[in-house]
């Protein structure tokens, strides 16, 4: 007996070892590139379409989320999880081999269809494994090796294209992602949760891609272009909403259906969904504009710039782990409400920012927004994990991914339009306000707004200009986190749907944790 308890102990580290490196690889991909596309674009041209090397990527990751948690319930998680990581590997091989800026798009977005599967089925695993209070505490470390994953991916990135080729940032998934899918491999055995014959749900699936493909372009092309009424962004939005409307009738008749409706009957479900998708709004869309702040209004170099996001992921990382130890003591909806009012406090904050802001503030408010983060999302992934069967775990897990994921990528088109206006309209007030000598300037700026954030051609401009600008970018970009701001208070006001009581009291009754065994 206690050989055999030994063996399974072994089995399940493993098994652990292999998720928590899959997960490093795939956050760590989603920052890893950015600081290298300078050297990319350098070496295969194409910078009128490199936003896609990052689109694609998030446009697939996005959409395979459901596919791939639906796929573990049916086949088994073992067996997903390798094949969804043969994807990643694979695609990571061939982006490093890429000729050109459109074959490493193509292979981005390969890469991404593997990279859906990494973290949600990782989470799902680790939920299987364990029970409530061990789930809880491996939950909360899983948090931190995504948080370090995001920390090191632009420092190695940097350091790669630097140093030995851009190339490398791809290439060196495959030893790594090797290593992690075979511990994984040997140490997780594959049982199939549903006894039925498997039907797959091919209807569902087709009409799910191209509504969330439809929807994701949509809001790419109106952040881009900053308008909402452009015809291929009304087209777009359309779309995707017809598809919808097919994809809940269709699943509605299914025997086997891709996302199970019956999910959104559980009010823990419900809330998450909920929290999780406007919480993401609201932070994604805003850490995304707040680099741009301190480039553009405090003056910051991109690495300052890049670094005063770090207390953000500090924040989030050590108080994803000790929500996650929380919500064993207090409940779900006392940490995800604590959480809320932290996270709304930051934005309130935020919304203050000028451009008298210090870093050490700046420092200060960001910190608080990580320590929201941290107290939302980790519980809300435990709780829904224990409100749902044990045969629903991977379609439940990665619904709420997939909410959060949605939530950002809406929030990052919103905020994107919203500063695009505010600033066209600061702007040119201020160049009819200007005296001329400074109208020259003041127009160059209108017209080609990116000056003012990067360094070279910003010193450029004259400091006059400047310190006309720097109240105007404030402006625009403030006006960002008080939509954000808006957005958090709507969020806390969701996290009251979350369930009361103790977590022991409202998990429901699931069977043993499977063995880990091959």
């Amino acid at each position: 007996m206690r050989e055999t308890s030994l063996q399974g102990a072994t089995h399940r580290g493993l098994v652990l070892a292999g998720v928590m490196g899959a997960v490093f690889l795939a956050a760590m991909e989603s920052t890893v590139v950015a600081t290298a596309m300078p050297t990319v674009i350098a070496s295969l041209g194409g910078i009128r379409i490199y936003s896609w090397v990052f689109s694609a990527f998030l446009l697939a990751s996005t959409v395979t989320m459901p596919i791939w948690g639906r796929l573990a319930d049916l086949l088994g998680c073992r067996r997903t999880y390798l094949a969804g990581f043969a994807i990643f590997l694979v695609g990571s091989a061939l982006s490093g081999l890429a000729q050109s800026m459109g074959q490493l798009i193509a292979f981005r977005a390969l890469q991404g269809l593997g990279a859906g599967s990494l973290i949600t089925l990782g989470m799902t695993i680790i939920g299987d494994l364990y029970d409530l209070e061990r789930r809880a505490k491996m939950q909360g470390y899983f948090s931190g090796v995504w948080g370090v994953a995001s920390l090191v991916g632009p420092l190695l990135g940097g350091f790669l294209a630097d140093t030995v080729s851009w190339r490398w940032v791809f290439y060196i998934n495959v030893p790594f992602g090797l290593l992690a899918a075979g511990a994984i491999g040997w140490g997780l055995r594959d049982e199939v949760r549903s006894r039925r014959p498997v039907v797959f749900d091919h209807a569902g699936t087709l009409l799910f891609a191209g509504a969330i493909s439809s929807l994701l372009m949509g809001l790419v092309e109106a952040g881009r272009e900053a308008s909402w009424t452009q015809g291929s962004v009304v087209a777009l939005l359309a779309a995707s909403a017809v598809l919808l409307a097919g994809f809940v009738l269709v699943e509605r008749g299914a025997a086997q259906p891709l996302i199970p409706l019956g999910l959104f009957a559980t009010p823990m479900i419900r809330a998450a969904s909920a929290t999780g998708f406007l919480s993401g709004m609201a932070m994604f869309g805003a850490v995304a504009y707040i680099p741009l702040f301190l480039q553009a209004v405090i003056g910051s170099t991109a690495t300052q710039a890049g670094f005063v996001l770090t207390p953000f992921i500090l924040g989030w990382v050590a108080f994803s782990i000790l929500g996650a130890r929380l919500v064993l003591r207090v409940g779900y909806r006392g940490v995800v409400l604590a959480g809320m009012a932290v996270l709304t406090l930051g934005f309130l904050l935020f919304a203050g920012w000028s451009e008298s802001l210090t870093r050490l503030t700046a420092a200060r408010d960001i910190v608080l927004a990580g320590v929201g983060m941290g107290l939302v999302f980790v519980p809300m992934l435990i709780a829904v994990q224990n409100a749902v069967p044990r045969a629903l775990l991977g379609s439940a897990t990665s619904v709420i991914s997939f909410f959060r994921s949605i939530g950002g990528t809406v929030g990052v088109a919103v905020m994107g339009s919203v500063m695009a206006h505010r600033l066209h309209t600061e702007l040119g007030g201020l160049l009819a306000a200007a005296a001329p000598p400074l109208q020259e300037g003041l127009r160059r700026v209108v017209e080609h707004p990116d000056l003012i954030v990067n360094p070279m051609t910003r010193a450029g401009l004259g400091a006059e200009v400047l310190l006309q600008m720097r109240p105007a970018m404030a402006s625009a970009v403030g006006g960002v986190f008080t939509v954000g701001l808006a957005v958090c208070i709507v969020a806390f006001a969701s996290a009251f749907l979350v369930p009361a009581g103790q977590a022991r009291d409202l998990a429901v009754a699931q069977e043993p944790a499977a063995p880990s065994g091959p």
